[in-house]
């Protein structure tokens, strides 16, 4: 859904929102998602408690599906912004022509033929997504070693606890 209003966004002939869409997409497509991941784990839930007060940990599940939320988003988007222009612009007219509004047309015209001709694209990036959940093992890893350091503190002996682990 976030792939599909990004694409909206980036179509929009409101040129402060097609700007910001564009940016953020091409941000998110310009790094590994191994940082996103990291980021979100590390970066965000400090900016968060700097923002809000709340020192509460934000999670290592929390953290890593929002990091997959914001940067498949960008991919999908592409997809769904290729769908839409793959549609011919007969199709938005004839949508005019019958009384329809921007929106209507895009819901009951355009995004239904959109969809069918996306869905080979939609299915591979799917499965590219399933395959890239592999790469939350850093958080983990990440949780491992913070708990080696911290018991390898309490004993005095940290160095032969980050080895061992």
């Amino acid at each position: 859904m976030l792939g599909t209003l990004l694409a909206l966004a980036r179509l929009s002939s409101q040129p402060v929102l097609s700007r910001l869409a564009r940016y953020y997409v091409n941000i998110f497509r310009s790094i590994p998602l191994l940082l996103v991941i990291s980021w979100f784990y590390l970066v965000v839930p400090m900016i968060i408690s700097w923002i809000t007060g709340n020192l509460e940990p934000v999670g290592a599940f929390t953290s890593c599906l929002v990091a997959f939320v914001m940067f498949e988003a960008a991919y999908f988007s592409e997809i769904v912004r290729a769908g839409i222009q793959s549609i011919a612009k007969g199709q938005i007219n004839a949508a005019y022509a019958l009384g329809m509004t921007y929106a209507q047309a895009m819901r009951l015209v355009i995004l239904p033929q959109a969809f069918r001709k996306m869905m080979p694209l939609l299915l591979q990036q799917s499965i590219i997504l399933f395959q890239d959940t592999s790469l939350v093992y850093a958080v983990g890893l990440m949780d491992f070693l913070n708990t080696a350091r911290s018991k390898g503190d309490i004993i005095g002996l940290p160095h032969e606890f980050l080895i061992f682990a």
